[in-house]
């Protein structure tokens, strides 16, 4: 193996202590030798994705020797089995599958409470074409990977929800070729999200494999956005890697008769600027989404883009400069009915529809990017979307590392989806402790979304403190950190965590920011089908009749904040934690859905239904 190989995979964890990655450059960054391709589920792939054979590895023994050395018979290497030969703890060929995209959590019920690293092997035939360069495309890995590709390191990446790019150009030749990967699901303190979450901690290849073949000189990344200035005009850039100055960019959007050429500067970036008539504005009324046609000599690709603005003014949200209230609810990537890491189509469509039956506008995604598909299909439909990175309860904030860390996965989710019409907010956090470390960790983290997509509102959901009243109590929304912020979220609850349902009835808020507010969590438990006795009029909880209790009154008070602009209460669907353990009740699944794992919808989702599409709930201005 070469020395870079073999330096930066010593640098890797042993065995399962704190691993040293890193990746802050949202280009390509020498430490993991990664980057990240936008627009790669619009370019011809081969598919990697259906059976990998693969291995338990409890101690890491398939990197390390028992001594914390590396290992040059590693697993990596793939030796086919020799009974006859030198003895070896190990054979792929022999070993069984697991399905890729999926976690393996749910797949074998051994693996069920499993966390650490399993090798996943694949075979593949390739034939390089010429003056091209081929990627390995990994839409998602929980936590740490580790690839190689024909015993040859490639690259290692840290975060189990965005999508990274390895250039195998050098390690492939014509014929059979294989790909190892060891991916480590492993909590870690210093990890974002750290060692506690309150979702399932599914590991494996969650998301698409594939191949991707560009030429040498390749469109990489791109950003087009409505001018806020001028809504006539259509701006942004397109970068061209390994361009040298002059390269010229062709973009074009055939329906809107509209074709612009420019030239790369010294950074490989051309600056785009295409004036347009009769635009139509991308809204959750008109969706529409353009076809635009970026080229730059041999490479060409498709994308389809909405065209919007989103800013605020004062305490409301302007949706192509109209106020707008976001009529929302907070979804995870759980997946409908089988559970586990939701990846398909179908997984989608459902979790959407629901958001759509619900009377929805808006969906937050929760806590983590989703799989391309959901942003994708929110521009379809016409769902404004929060789009969030895991920096999550209690990360070590005064650990330079683990910013790198947010830093890195804020500018690979930005980077993937910064030309979705549907998202119109990045969230830095959730629910974070309001000390000095912390508010200058995320204080940093609004800069760099500010930096990097300057277009969008950036938010965070914030714990909030409650003061006794003679009548009731006050809730106080006044974190220093909501002074970075262009839009306040808050979690509250009401009837669950603290009081009964009825509290919310005496509870006033004291909001210290003239900003927009989304209530960004709220709401209770219940078991679908657990219902208190017919005429109860103080119905115990877990109960569907107390759930819905709970949104009653939460309604009521929602309506007397003022400068509400939205809300997405906790949650669509009911998701697996292992926090959760109460047998009969959760048995490893928070219940606070609308909707249960196997699609029954409870009493409070028509609550809510009722109040989103009679307009009963907030107001745009």
């Amino acid at each position: 193996m070469q020395k870079f190989a073999i330096r930066h995979i010593l640098t890797a964890a042993l065995l399962l202590a704190a691993p040293a990655f890193s990746q802050t450059n949202p280009q390509t960054d020498p430490q993991t030798n990664t980057t990240l391709l936008v627009d790669i589920d619009h370019r011809p792939a081969t598919s990697l994705d259906g059976d990998w054979h693969t291995i338990v590895d409890q101690y890491s023994t398939g990197v390390y020797t028992l001594h914390q050395e590396l290992r040059k018979d590693g697993f990596f290497m793939n030796a086919p089995f020799d009974p006859n030969g030198h003895p070896q703890d190990y054979n792929f060929a022999n070993a069984p599958t697991l399905r890729v995209p999926g976690d393996w959590n749910t797949q074998r019920p051994e693996l069920f409470y499993y966390e650490g690293p399993i090798w996943y092997e694949k075979d593949f035939q390739h034939t390089a074409a010429p003056n091209t360069r081929t990627f390995l495309h990994i839409g998602a890995a929980n936590y740490r990977t580790l690839v190689w590709v024909n015993t040859r390191k490639i690259c290692e990446h840290e975060g189990g929800f965005t999508p990274f790019d390895c250039d195998i150009t050098a390690a492939l030749h014509d014929g059979n070729n294989f790909v190892v990967l060891s991916v480590d699901s492993t909590r870690i303190a210093d990890g974002v999200p750290t060692l506690q979450t309150d979702w399932w901690n599914y590991g494996g290849l969650t998301r698409d494999v594939s191949l991707v073949e560009v030429p040498d000189q390749f469109i990489d990344d791109y950003d087009l956005h409505l001018s806020r200035t001028d809504r006539s005009v259509i701006e942004g850039y397109v970068h061209v890697a390994s361009a040298p100055a002059g390269t010229p960019v062709t973009v074009t959007i055939a329906e809107l008769h509209a074709k612009v050429e420019s030239t790369v500067d010294a950074n490989s970036r051309a600056v785009i600027s295409i004036p347009t008539k009769s635009l139509s504005l991308w809204s959750p009324e008109n969706p529409k989404l353009y076809k635009v046609e970026i080229s730059s000599g041999p490479d060409k690709i498709e994308d389809t883009i909405g065209f919007r603005t989103i800013e605020t003014r004062g305490t409301q949200i302007l949706l192509n400069g109209q106020p707008v209230f976001l009529r929302g609810i907070s979804i995870h990537a759980e997946a409908p009915f089988r559970t586990g890491r939701a990846y398909t189509q179908k997984d989608v469509d459902t979790l959407l529809g629901w958001a759509k039956e619900l009377g929805c506008n808006y969906v937050r995604l929760a806590h983590y990017p989703h799989d391309e598909r959901m942003t994708r299909t929110a521009d379809r439909l016409g769902l404004m979307v929060w789009s969030e990175i895991p920096d999550y309860w209690a990360l070590q904030f005064d650990n330079p590392a683990v910013l790198a860390k947010s830093k890195q996965q804020l500018s690979e989710m930005i980077r993937r989806d910064r030309d979705k019409a549907s998202i119109v907010l990045w969230s830095v956090a959730n629910e974070t402790p309001n000390t000095e470390a912390r508010t200058k960790y995320l204080t940093a983290m609004v800069d760099l979304a500010h930096q990097l997509d300057p277009t969008r509102l950036v938010t965070a959901a914030l714990l909030v403190r409650t003061e006794k009243t003679a009548t009731g109590s006050n809730k106080i929304v006044d974190d220093p950190l909501g002074k970075a912020l262009d839009v306040i979220g808050t979690n509250e609850y009401i009837g669950w965590y603290e009081q009964h349902a009825e509290g919310a009835d005496t509870t006033t808020w004291d909001i210290r920011f003239d900003k927009p507010l989304i209530m960004s969590e709220w709401g209770g438990d219940a078991k679908a089908g657990n219902h208190a006795p017919s005429g109860d009029t103080h119905p115990a909880l877990w109960t569907e009749e107390y759930q819905a209790e709970i949104y009653r009154h939460q309604i009521a008070m929602l309506n007397k904040i003022p400068q509400l602009r939205g809300t997405s209460p906790w949650i669509l669907m009911d998701f697996r934690s292992a926090r959760r353990v109460n047998p009969g009740l959760q048995d490893n699944f928070n219940r606070k859905g609308l909707v249960s794992d196997q699609g029954v919808r409870k009493q409070a989702f028509f609550v809510l239904q009722k109040a989103y599409k009679d307009r009963t709930l907030g107001k745009a201005e």
